[in-house]
């Protein structure tokens, strides 16, 4: 699209995905298999013919950048427009380095998109799963001649509270807001998504003025702006937390799932290693799953989807799971509504999620409450282990960091150790040890 700049806010820490997002920025966190969040958003602009994006980042960027790289997947590497990848920087006057909200990181390099030469500025978050032509959504804001005009779509009054919540007027114009309300008025949510002139973000975007929905729109609708609605009505997903993030794979495993991943008039295009083809062996047994390239199947998988390179052993089950890059689940060994981050190592005959879930997590009760147990990245679980439901074990925990226990019950908490003297981590009684709580973000 001519004149159009995409602006994709990717430094977001995700602390809701507990260690998920514990190495690395939301975006950047591993989905439906061989995928990264980010590449939704990417391929929206790509497929919309939107080939002049920005990418702001902040929070641990690295694995993010890795992924990115020139841009290539996505036929970003181009020396006029492509892929640009901007992070925080310390500018004259101001006290910190940091963006302080999603309009204050547009606001610091407004310059930049003014001297692109674009008139209208795409404002994305980088970390929702969705597909979406942008097209139609630019189109509807020119025909307008509107200031700004915010993608909506209604969701469960339930979660309402967790979104800017608007009304529209006549002509779908805006003409209340209310951000992040404790009682919703109404379940029509903004998605996050806007469309901008450039002339209104340079009058509206301030050094006072951090976020979108709590400071610039407020601003805009009190200053009388021309301020409009687009209702969007495809697949969309917030995947912030980590039910949510576990739900929305577990509804690819539908016959005919929302998000359609084989649509191949919109292809969500990926970084992605040359890996040999997904070996399904004599003694697998694999029902309602997607199983990536790369993977090495002797055991059982049901209702799972597992990244590349991933080894499941001969008498391995692995159930209701989400299991990234190349980890390992031994012989004899049981993955059950659990979440493995890229390579861990389940030893043989271990079980990770056992019991009745009658207790949330010690250490993160809001956010470990479902069931679900989350093992965070190379962390090794010791042969025979058995561990509970909502339990969180950390990034490179090693087999001596169980001691000489052999279960961890229910909301335990496993630490890794960075020193002899440190204390062990949860054990059969499923206590949090303080002093052991400094695990590695690398």
């Amino acid at each position: 699209m001519k004149r159009v700049v995409a602006v994709i806010l990717a430094g977001g820490e995700g602390e809701r995905l507990s260690l998920l997002s514990a190495v690395r920025a939301k975006p950047a966190v591993p989905f439906a298999g061989k995928y990264r969040i980010i590449d939704f958003t990417l391929s929206n602009c790509v497929n919309s013919d939107i080939d002049d994006v920005v990418v702001l980042t902040q929070y641990d960027p690295r694995s993010l950048n890795d992924h990115l790289g020139a841009g290539r997947p996505w036929d970003l590497d181009r020396t006029s427009g492509g892929i640009r990848v901007m992070q925080p920087y310390i500018a004259r006057n101001r006290p910190t380095e940091w963006y302080r909200g999603t309009a204050d990181a547009v606001y610091q390099n407004l310059e930049s998109l003014s001297r692109s030469g674009a008139d209208t500025i795409l404002v994305l978050a980088g970390d929702h799963i969705y597909k979406m032509d942008y097209q139609p959504f630019v189109q509807a804001h020119r025909r307008r001649r509107a200031d700004v005009t915010v993608a909506v779509k209604r969701v469960p009054l339930g979660d309402a509270q967790r979104f800017g919540i608007l009304a529209l007027g006549d002509d779908d114009e805006v003409v209340e807001w209310q951000e992040k309300p404790r009682a919703p008025k109404s379940d029509l949510a903004s998605l996050g998504i806007y469309v901008f002139t450039r002339r209104a973000l340079e009058t509206w975007l301030t050094e006072g003025r951090a976020d979108f929905g709590r400071h610039v729109i407020p601003a805009m609708l009190d200053g009388g702006a021309r301020v409009f609605g687009y209702a969007f009505d495809g697949y969309w997903q917030d995947v912030g937390t980590v039910e949510g993030y576990w739900q929305a794979h577990m509804e690819l495993l539908e016959d005919h799932p929302a998000l359609d991943l084989y649509d191949r008039d919109w292809v969500v295009h990926t970084r992605s290693e040359e890996r040999a083809p997904a070996r399904i062996g004599s003694t697998a047994n694999v029902h309602r799953s997607l199983v990536s390239h790369g993977c090495q199947i002797a055991g059982t998988v049901e209702r799972s989807v597992l990244s590349p390179g991933v080894r499941i052993d001969p008498g391995a089950v692995v159930r209701d799971s989400v299991v990234m890059f190349d980890c390992v689940v031994r012989a004899g060994a049981v993955v059950d509504h659990a979440i493995l981050d890229k390579e861990v190592s389940v030893g043989p005959n271990a079980v990770v999620g056992t019991g009745s879930n009658d207790r949330p997590n010690t250490l993160e009760p809001e956010r470990l409450a479902s069931g679900l147990t989350v093992v965070g990245k190379r962390a090794v679980i010791p042969a025979g282990m058995r561990i509970g439901r909502n339990v969180r074990v950390d990034e490179g925990v090693k087999a001596a960091d169980f001691r000489s226990t052999r279960s961890v019950r229910t909301g335990g908490t496993v630490h890794r150790r960075t020193s002899s003297r440190d204390g062990a981590a949860s054990g059969a009684g499923g206590a949090v040890a303080g002093s052991a709580a400094a695990s590695s973000r690398r």
